[in-house]
This record gives C-alpha cells, structure tokens and sequence, in this order.
C-alpha cells in the first residue's frame, strides 16, 4: 500500500499512526470493527449486473479507495484481505489464515478467510468479518482457552477457534482456523471462485460494531445484537436507509443492492 493511502485509511479510521505492539494493534483493529463494515453490497451489485473481471476488493487498493469514497466494506477474503495489507504497512507482523465457518457440521473447507498477527511471540486473531472489537489471543498449543462472552477463542480439537454469533445463530458456532500462512496467490484463487458459489452472492448481509452493540441485517431482518438479538423485518427502500443511516455506506451504494434471492444448495468444495 502506498504511504497516503494508509495516511487517508488512518485518518478515516480515526487514529494516529500506531506502534507496533499489542496497543497498537487493538487500536486499529477496534477503529476497524467501529468503522469499516462487513457486507456483501458491492459483491451483490457486480453479479446482478452481470459485470465481468476480478471481485470488488480483489485488492487492498479497489477495498479502500471504495471505503474512503462510498462507506463500503466487503466479505472475508476482500475484508481479510485489506485488513492484513494494512498491518502489514503499518509493520506488523502478519499473516493470512484460512478457516472454515462451521454453520453445519459438514461444511465444505474451506469458506473463511482472516488475519493472523504476531506480536513478541503472541499470536492474536484479528478478523475482518467476526468483527469482535479486540484482536483475540491464540493460546499456546494445550494451554486452556478463556471463558467469557462471545466472541471468544476456543479450541476445536487441536485446532484454533472462534465461537461467536450471528442471526442464523444466535447461540454461537464456530470458525475453525485451518491454516496460518497463505500466499496471496492462493488467498485470491480462493476468493474468486465464490464468483460460482457463496451464500454472500443472494442476499444482503451487512455488520458493525456500534459502541458496546452489533448492528446487523441478515437473511431479511435488521437486529441489534447486546445480550439478545432484537430482529425484525426489512426491505425495500428501508434497507437502503438502513445501510445508509447505520452502517454509513453512500446511497449511490446502497439503492443499486438487488433485492434477495432463495440460496441454492452450494458445492461441496465450499465455493
């Protein structure tokens, strides 16, 4: 990334340019939850109208330059994607990992993309989808993972976990962390083949993190996400003023989102 580009990411962000330590990085990372969605609009507009080439926020840079002007984020590859290009501006040590978002016991692997960073030794989560507020610390292999809300760490077996919420879940599931370390070859590989296949490519989904609260819409409903999920329907021109007037993405954005569509049953290799 080019030095004013991080320069204009910082300033939107609201933050000064860190250190590269664990303040640092909790500071990004919080200011990224507070201001940088996770939602499928721009992916949901280029497959309506049939656009061809690479998706929106293929590149850190196609990712900001749309954040910076229209409010918009993306899903996890184009999120992840930015995210990890940011840090690793800024001098963090950081890594692309790969994951699979257990919704059902069988789910193809794998379907997630997130961000790994390293600091003394220390690795913490840092994803751009799960939006948890603070970078979350991996144990080390068989030291016992923390209780507590979610999202929160936890071990699946022997492998690294995220158990955390959404509205088709409100009780938690998890994202299991496959593998750490992915070369943006492959990272991008994994990202265009949802071009033929993602439950992101029918319906809107959209998230932030607004003070101690999520505000979300998903499947058809809004919710705010504290304690509980307090959900109700929304479409139409409602949807538009709730992506504008909460999540803060442009109405140039916002009223060219197609309306949903039933998912079909996806591919088994989670494309």
């Amino acid at each position: 990334m080019r030095a004013e580009r991080v320069d204009a990411v910082l300033a939107r962000l609201g933050v000064e340019r860190p250190g590269v330590d664990l303040p640092g990085l909790r500071r990004v990372y919080g200011a990224w939850c507070r201001s940088v969605p996770f939602d499928n609009t721009r992916k949901l507009i280029h497959l309506s109208e049939g656009r061809t080439g690479p998706l929106p926020g293929s590149t850190a840079e196609d990712f900001f330059d749309a954040w910076l002007e229209y409010g918009t984020g993306g899903t996890c590859w184009a999120g992840n994607g930015a995210l990890y290009e940011l840090l690793a501006a800024l001098g963090f040590e950081v890594e692309r990992g790969i994951a699979t978002m257990l919704l059902r016991p069988d789910a193809p692997s794998p379907n997630h993309g997130t961000v790994i960073a390293t600091i003394a030794g220390q690795r913490w989560i840092a994803d751009a989808s799960i939006l948890s507020g603070e970078p979350l610390a991996i144990p080390a292999t068989g030291a016992p993972a923390s209780s507590g809300p979610l999202p929160r760490f936890e071990w699946l077996g022997d492998s690294p976990a995220v158990k955390w919420r959404m509205l088709r879940a409100p009780h938690g599931f998890h994202c299991r962390i496959d593998r750490i370390g992915v070369d943006e070859e492959e990272w991008d590989a994994l990202h265009q083949r949802t071009t033929r296949w993602s439950p992101f490519n029918y319906q809107l989904t959209a998230r932030l993190v607004r003070g101690v609260t999520t505000v979300g819409v998903e499947a058809g409903r809004r919710y705010v996400l504290d304690d509980d999920f307090d959900a109700e329907p929304v479409e139409g021109a409602e949807r538009a003023w709730f992506l504008v007037d909460q999540l803060g993405i442009k109405r140039a954005v916002a009223s060219r989102v197609p309306p949903d569509r039933p998912v079909p049953p996806g591919p088994d290799d989670g494309s």
